[in-house]
C-alpha cells in the first residue's frame, strides 16, 4: 500500500480546500528528497487487522514531513521504546525562513501556522513525529477513510489555548525561540482588530474528543500567536492515555480572560426542561430588555433549550441580578432563601404574540409544561413578594436572615408542617334538615332544551349563550332563540364570554367566542352578526377560557399564551387592536377563576396565582411554588362567596373543597363534601351550589361545622357540568337567577333566593304561633320470628309470657306498631317459588290475599291486646301489611282513632333485583291531626359482605316515590319537610324505622366478637358495626338522617334455635345486631327506652322500644297571619339582597366606584317607579 504526502495515514484523499493549497504545495517541493530518504522503509507494508471500533496496531509509514533547517531530524530520538520522544521539548531550531506544512494541515485564517504532520499509532511512531499532550484523545482514533463534511456551524472552536514552550522546560532544555514571520504578524493584527467568522476547515487531524473538549473551554479561548514549535512538537494521534504528557499544561492567557456574559443571556431566553421557572420582576424585566443585543429582541414563546447544565434557582426580586447593574424591588431587605430544587431558572421572555405589532413587549414566563412536584414536607407555597403585605408571617422572618446563610442553607430553612395550617376535616355535612324541592325559578321559563350537544354557556341579564358546533342564545324570559349562528367546518367554539361595554346598560350584548383554531369573534346579539374577529389571536392553539376584569377580556390558550384586552379609547376591549400585554402561563389548564385583580389557575392539583395587567409592569407570578391542597384530588371548580371575605373555594375532584386564604394564601381547611366527583361550584348569597357527577345539585350552608346540607335535588338526568350564578340578574331583571347547563343538553334556571325554601323555614320557626303541640306516647317491636307461629310461644315458659310481660309493661301507649321478618320460611324453595310464579287475584279482599301466618299473627296479637291491656283502654287495629314474610300491625287508642287521616300504605321489592318480595320494605303512613308519621319495616339483603347491597336497599327505600301525593301547597309546608309533598319516606315529619337490617360486625373473627359480648365489651364492637360506621363515613348513606338510641344490649343474631348460645352450626355466623330501631323527627321524637327480649323460638331476639311523639295541631286564623308576616319577611330580605348584589356587580364587575354605582341604582331605581306610576 502506498501513500503519498497528501493522503491521510490510511491512504485515504485529503485534498486541500483553503485558497492557500497552491502556496503551501510550493513551500514543501524543495524538501521532498530529503525528507524521503530519511523516510523509514515501511511503506509498502500492509496495516495490521483493525479491531472495531479503533485499529491497535499498525506499521509505521512515512509521511512527506519537510526537514528543519533543510536538515532531517535524527530519527533515534524517538525510536526508545515505551517512551515518547525528547523533541517534544527539545526541537530544532527553525531557520529564517520558515518551513510550510504539506497541504493536508492547512488551518484556518485566523489562526497561527501549525506545522503539524500526521501521526501514526502509538506502537509505530514516525520519528518525525511528536506528541502533543493537550490535543491526544483518550483513546488511540485512526482517521477515518470517508471524507469530512465542512462544518455549518459559524463559530466553529478551533483555537488552542495558548500554551508557552516554557512549559517543556522539565525534561529538556530549552530550544531558542523561532523568528516571528510577518504573516503571522499580520494574522495576529486582523485577530485582534475584528475577528472574522472562520471558513469550515478540514477536520483531518481533529478528533472527536478534540471538538468536546474546546466547546467546554470555548469561553477561555484567546485568539494568541503560537509558535510552530508547539504545534510540531504535540499531535493528537500518537500520544497515548498512558503517555505522561498526556496532563494538559494550564492555560496561559495573554490577556484576562473574558467573563461569560452568555451565561446570563441565555438564562434569560432558554428554559431548562423539566422545571419551571418563577417569575421576573418588572425593573429587572426592564433592565434586560435594555441590554437586549439588536436582533436578538423577540424570542419565541415556547423555550428552547440550549444547556443541558441545569441553572441555579431563580432569585426573587430583591436579589440583583449577575448580569447586570440592576435594581432591586427592596435593597433594605436581605435576600429570601432560595427553593430547596436546583434548576430553576429566571426567564424574562421577550416575545412578539401572532397578533402584537408592539416592539420591544416584557413577557414574564413563570412556568414551563413541566412544573417540580411539590413539597410533602411544606403545606404552603412561600411568596416571591415577600416585603408585602400578602407574605406569609415566616416568609418574613427568613428574609431578616443573613443574606448568606439564607442563600446557602436554602433547602434547610425551617418550613412550617401542613398539618399546622391546614384543617382536614372528615366529617360530612350534615344531611338532617335537606330540603329535596328543586328552586324553580318563579318568572320566566324554567328549562330549556338546547338541541344540540354543548358544554360551553355563558349568562348575563336575560340573555343565556350557548356554545360549540353552533352558538345560540335564548332568552330567559320567554323562551325564545334569539340567535344562532353556525361555525364553519372544522371549526368548534371552545369558550364564550360577555363582552364589557363603555354603558353598562348596553351590557350583555355582545360576545366573544374563541375556537379551537385560536381565533376570536365578536358577536352583536341583537344584529345576530359577526362584527369583529381576530384570526391566529392565539396561533393554531386552541382557545380554553374567556375572562372578563371589568373593563378588560382575557383569553387563555391550550399552549398557556395569556392575552390581556385592555380598553380602547370608547371604554371597551376591541379586536381591530392588538392585545395590551401577553403572558406565559403553565400548560395543562383544568380550572382557573378572576379573583379579584388575580387569575388563580390550576393545573391538576397545582394551584399558581398570577397578576396579569395591561401594562406589564408588575410581577406576575405571585407565587415561587404551586398550592397543593394535602389529600384532595384534582382541581376541578371553584367560587367566591360573599358571606366569606377573604376566603377562596375549590371543588376537586374526590369530593372534597378546599378552603384558602386570599390575604397570606394559606390554605385554611380541606373538606370532605361529597362521594361524587365535584363538577362546579357556585357561590350564591350565603350559600354553595355545587354540581356533581349523579347530576344533582347541593346547597350547602357553610357558616356552622359541619356543613349543613340545605338542599339537595335532582337537577339533571346527567352530570352537571357547570353552574353559573348571574351577578347582572338583580341589576338587569331584578331577581336572583341560577343557571345549571347538564350533560343532557338542557339549561336550567334555578331561584337563588331559595324563595319556598326560605317561607318553609320562617314558618316552622313560628308554629309556635298558630299551633298546640301534645305528645303522644308509642311502643314498637321488631322481630325476625324465623317462620315461628303464635303456637311456638307455647313451648317455653318463657317464651309463653313474653307478650304478656311486653304489654303489661308498656304503660298503656297510644299507638303500637308490631313489626315481623321472615314470617314465612324464605329458605322453602318451593313455597318461594309458588309466591314468586303465581299470580294474586285482583279482586280478593284482605281476608284472602293474607294468608294463614299472618292471620294468626294478627289475631294473636289482638288476644293479647284484649287480655293485657287494662279495660278502660280500647285500641282498635288501623293497618296490616304483608309482603313475603314482612308484617305490619299497627292499632292506636280509640281516643285517638278519630283524629286520623290519610292513611296509606305502599311496598317496594329488593329481592332478586326488585322482582322478589324476600327482601324489600312496608311503609305506612297517616296524619295524627297536622302532623305526618310514617313507619317503615323492612329486610335488607343479608351476608357479612353485602354491606354495599344493604346501603343501595336502603336508598331505594327512602327515594322511591311509593306514597298518594299530597296536592294542598299549605298542607305541604304545614305537614311535611324538606320540600316533600308526601310521596317519599323522608318527607314525613316523624319516622319510625324498624327491621332486620342485617348489619353485621366487620374487621373481626367470631371467636373475637363472642369473647368481648362475655366480657359485656359491646363498645369495641359497635365500633366496628357496619351501620354505625356507614353513619359516619358515607355521606350518602340515607339512615345519616335518622337517629339511635345508644345500645347496651347484646347482639340479637344468630343463636341456636332454643338456646342462649351464638350459632355454633357449620356456617358459624358471628354475632351482630340486626335487629335495629331508627328515629327521625328533628326533635320531636324521644326514646326512652331500647331494649331486647329473651324469646329462643327463634335465632334471632326480639328489639323494642318506647318514645314521645309530639304532634301538632294548627290554627287557621292564627296561620294566616303567620303566613303573611312571612311574606313581608321575604321582601325585605329581597329588597336587601337586591341592594348588595347590584352594588357588587356595579363595583366588582363593571369597576365603578361606590358612589358611582350608587347613583346609578339610585337612577335605574327612579327610573322604575316612573314606569309603575305611568302603568297604574
Amino acid at each position: 500500500m502506498e501513500s503519498n504526502g497528501q493522503n491521510g495515514p490510511d491512504d485515504s484523499s485529503l485534498r486541500p480546500v483553503s485558497s492557500l493549497r497552491s502556496h503551501f504545495e510550493n513551500m514543501n517541493k524543495p524538501k521532498d528528497d530529503s525528507v524521503a530518504s530519511h523516510a523509514p522503509p515501511s511503506r509498502n507494508q500492509s496495516p495490521s487487522p483493525k479491531p472495531p471500533p479503533v485499529p491497535d496496531t499498525r506499521p509505521s509509514r512515512s509521511v512527506n514531513v519537510p526537514p528543519e533547517n533543510g536538515r532531517p531530524k535524527p530519527s533515534a530520538a524517538l525510536n526508545v521504546p515505551g517512551h515518547h520522544s525528547a523533541q517534544t521539548s527539545n526541537p530544532a531550531p527553525l531557520s529564517p525562513r520558515p518551513v510550510k506544512p504539506p497541504a493536508v494541515l492547512i488551518e484556518p485564517p485566523q489562526s497561527p501556522p501549525k506545522p503539524r504532520p500526521l501521526s501514526t499509532l502509538q506502537h509505530d511512531t514516525s520519528s518525525h513525529l511528536v506528541p502533543d499532550p493537550s490535543k491526544s484523545p483518550n483513546t488511540p482514533i485512526a482517521s477515518s477513510p470517508r471524507s469530512f463534511k465542512i462544518p455549518t456551524r459559524p463559530n466553529t472552536p478551533i483555537l488552542e489555548p495558548g500554551r508557552s514552550p516554557r512549559l517543556a522546560a522539565a525534561v529538556q532544555p530549552p530550544s531558542p525561540p523561532p523568528p516571528r514571520r510577518s504573516a503571522e504578524l499580520r494574522r495576529e493584527r486582523e485577530a485582534r482588530s475584528s475577528p472574522p467568522i472562520p471558513p469550515p476547515v478540514n477536520r483531518a487531524e481533529k478528533p472527536a474528543n478534540r471538538l468536546s473538549r474546546l466547546i467546554e473551554n470555548a469561553p477561555k479561548l484567546e485568539l494568541t500567536p503560537q509558535t510552530p514549535q508547539i504545534a510540531e512538537q504535540r499531535s493528537p494521534f500518537n500520544s497515548p492515555p498512558s503517555s505522561p504528557e498526556n496532563d494538559e499544561p494550564p492555560v496561559l492567557p495573554t490577556r484576562p480572560a473574558r467573563p461569560p456574559p452568555q451565561k446570563g443571556l441565555s438564562r434569560s431566553n432558554t428554559l431548562p426542561r423539566g422545571f419551571e421557572p418563577p417569575p421576573v420582576h418588572h425593573t429587572v424585566a426592564s433592565i434586560r430588555r435594555d441590554h437586549e443585543v439588536n436582533g436578538n429582541i423577540r424570542a419565541p414563546i415556547s423555550p428552547q433549550p440550549v444547556d443541558d447544565r441545569p441553572a441555579l434557582p431563580a432569585r426573587p426580586q430583591t436579589i440583583t441580578d449577575p448580569v447586570s447593574a440592576r435594581i432591586p424591588a427592596n435593597p433594605v431587605m436581605k435576600p429570601p432563601p432560595r427553593p430547596p430544587r436546583p434548576g430553576i431558572t429566571t426567564a424574562s421572555v421577550i416575545i412578539d404574540s401572532p397578533v402584537s405589532s408592539q416592539p420591544k413587549r416584557v413577557v414574564s414566563t413563570p412556568t414551563s409544561q413541566y412544573a417540580p412536584p411539590p413539597s410533602h414536607t411544606h403545606g404552603r407555597s412561600l411568596t416571591v413578594d415577600r416585603g408585602s403585605e400578602r407574605a406569609p408571617a415566616e416568609s418574613h422572618v427568613l428574609t431578616r436572615r443573613p443574606g448568606p446563610s439564607a442563600a446557602d442553607n436554602s433547602s434547610d430553612a425551617p418550613h412550617p408542617p401542613s398539618t399546622g395550617q391546614v384543617e382536614i376535616v372528615s366529617q360530612f355535612p350534615d344531611p338532617t334538615r335537606i330540603n329535596r324541592r328543586p328552586p324553580f325559578i318563579k318568572q320566566g321559563v324554567h328549562e330549556i332544551y338546547t338541541k344540540y350537544d354543548t358544554r360551553i354557556f355563558d349568562v348575563c341579564g336575560q340573555y343565556v349563550c350557548t356554545t360549540g358546533h353552533l352558538t345560540r342564545v335564548w332568552s330567559l324570559l320567554d323562551g325564545e332563540l334569539v340567535m344562532s349562528l353556525a361555525h364553519e367546518e372544522g371549526t368548534k367554539a371552545t369558550t364564550v364570554a360577555f363582552k364589557p361595554t363603555s354603558d353598562v346598560q348596553d351590557e350583555g350584548t355582545r360576545l366573544w367566542i374563541g375556537n379551537n383554531i385560536g381565533e376570536i369573534m365578536e358577536v352583536d346579539i341583537a344584529s345576530q352578526s359577526i362584527i369583529g374577529n381576530k384570526t391566529n389571536a392565539h396561533g393554531r392553539y386552541e382557545i380554553v377560557k374567556i375572562y372578563r376584569h371589568y373593563n378588560e377580556m382575557w383569553s387563555l390558550d391550550e399552549g398557556g399564551t395569556l392575552h390581556v384586552w385592555g380598553p380602547d379609547s370608547d371604554g371597551a376591549p376591541n379586536l381591530g387592536s392588538n392585545p395590551h400585554q401577553t403572558y406565559r402561563l403553565p400548560k395543562g389548564h383544568t380550572f382557573s377563576m378572576v379573583v379579584g385583580d388575580e387569575l388563580w389557575h390550576a393545573t391538576g392539583k397545582e394551584i399558581r396565582i398570577f397578576t396579569p395587567t395591561t401594562g406589564g409592569r408588575n410581577q406576575l407570578q405571585v407565587l415561587m411554588r404551586p398550592l397543593v391542597s394535602e389529600g384532595a384530588g384534582e382541581v376541578t371548580s371553584g367560587t367566591l362567596l360573599k358571606s366569606q371575605p377573604g376566603k377562596v373555594f375549590f371543588g376537586h375532584s374526590d369530593g372534597k373543597v378546599s378552603i384558602y386564604s386570599q390575604k397570606d394564601l394559606t390554605c385554611l381547611s380541606v373538606l370532605n363534601v361529597n362521594s361524587y366527583k365535584i363538577n362546579s361550584l357556585a357561590g350564591v348569597g350565603n350559600y354553595m351550589w355545587a354540581g356533581f357527577n349523579t347530576g344533582k345539585i347541593s346547597v350547602y350552608d357553610i357558616t356552622e361545622s359541619p356543613w349543613v346540607i340545605k338542599k339537595d335535588w335532582q337537577a339533571h338526568n346527567n352530570p352537571v357540568i357547570k353552574i353559573i350564578a348571574d351577578p347582572a340578574s338583580f341589576y338587569k331583571l331584578d331577581r336572583c337567577q341560577v343557571i345549571s347547563l347538564g350533560a343532557d343538553n338542557m339549561l336550567k334556571s334555578w331561584d337563588g333566593l331559595l324563595q319556598d325554601d326560605f317561607l318553609e323555614n320562617e314558618m316552622k320557626s313560628l308554629e309556635t304561633q298558630y299551633c298546640k303541640f301534645e305528645d303522644i306516647k308509642l311502643l314498637a317491636m321488631t322481630w325476625n320470628a324465623g317462620a315461628s307461629t303464635p303456637n311456638s310461644l307455647r313451648y317455653s315458659e318463657s317464651d309463653a309470657v313474653f307478650m304478656q310481660n311486653l304489654l303489661q309493661s308498656s304503660d298503656c301507649p297510644d299507638i303500637l306498631v308490631f313489626g315481623f321478618q321472615e314470617l314465612v320460611d324464605l329458605e322453602d324453595k318451593t313455597a318461594t317459588a309458588k309466591r314468586f310464579f303465581k299470580p294474586k287475584k285482583k279482586d280478593a279482599s284482605d281476608q284472602e290475599k293474607m294468608s294463614h301466618q299472618y292471620r294468626d299473627w294478627r289475631d294473636f296479637l289482638v288476644r293479647c291486646l284484649d287480655d293485657y291491656m287494662p279495660a278502660d283502654h280500647l285500641y282498635h287495629l288501623l293497618q296490616t301489611a304483608t309482603l313475603v314474610g314482612l308484617f305490619t300491625c299497627i292499632f292506636v287508642k280509640s281516643t285517638l282513632r278519630d283524629r286520623i287521616r290519610n292513611l296509606s300504605n305502599a311496598e317496594i321489592k329488593r329481592g332478586m333485583g326488585g322482582l322478589h318480595g324476600n327482601k324489600g320494605a312496608i311503609i305506612v303512613r297517616f296524619m295524627v291531626d297536622d302532623t305526618s308519621l310514617c313507619f317503615i319495616n323492612c329486610h335488607l339483603a343479608a351476608g357479612q359482605s353485602a354491606a354495599n347491597q344493604r346501603h343501595n336497599d336502603i336508598a331505594a327505600i327512602m327515594e322511591s316515590s311509593l306514597l298518594p301525593v299530597e296536592r294542598d301547597p299549605s298542607v305541604r309546608i304545614d305537614s311535611y319537610v324538606g320540600g316533600g309533598d308526601g310521596t317519599m319516606v323522608l318527607d314525613h315529619e316523624l319516622c319510625l324505622l324498624n327491621g332486620d337490617l342485617n348489619y353485621r360486625i366487620d374487621t373481626m373473627s367470631r371467636d373475637t366478637v363472642v369473647i368481648a359480648v362475655k366480657q359485656n365489651n359491646l363498645a369495641k364492637l359497635l365500633e366496628r358495626d357496619q351501620l354505625l360506621v356507614a353513619r359516619r363515613r358515607n355521606p350518602a348513606f340515607k339512615l345519616r338522617a335518622f337517629d339511635e338510641m345508644h345500645i347496651d344490649f347484646p347482639p340479637t343474631y344468630k343463636y341456636d334455635v332454643g338456646t342462649d348460645n351464638y350459632d355454633t352450626s357449620e356456617k358459624k355466623r358471628s354475632p351482630a345486631w340486626c335487629d335495629r330501631l331508627l328515629h327521625r323527627g328533628f326533635g320531636r321524637i324521644q326514646q326512652l327506652e331500647y331494649r331486647r327480649h329473651e324469646v329462643r323460638v327463634s335465632d334471632h331476639r326480639p328489639v323494642t322500644g318506647k318514645f314521645r311523639f309530639t304532634v301538632k295541631s294548627i290554627s287557621p286564623k292564627k296561620r294566616t297571619l303567620a303566613w303573611a308576616d312571612c311574606q313581608q319577611r321575604f321582601e325585605n330580605l329581597k329588597e336587601k339582597e337586591a341592594y348588595a348584589e347590584k352594588l357588587n356587580y356595579l363595583t366588582n364587575i363593571i369597576g365603578y366606584d361606590v358612589e358611582t354605582s350608587k347613583r346609578l341604582i339610585q337612577e335605574r331605581a327612579s327610573r322604575k317607579d316612573h314606569r309603575s306610576l305611568i302603568q297604574q
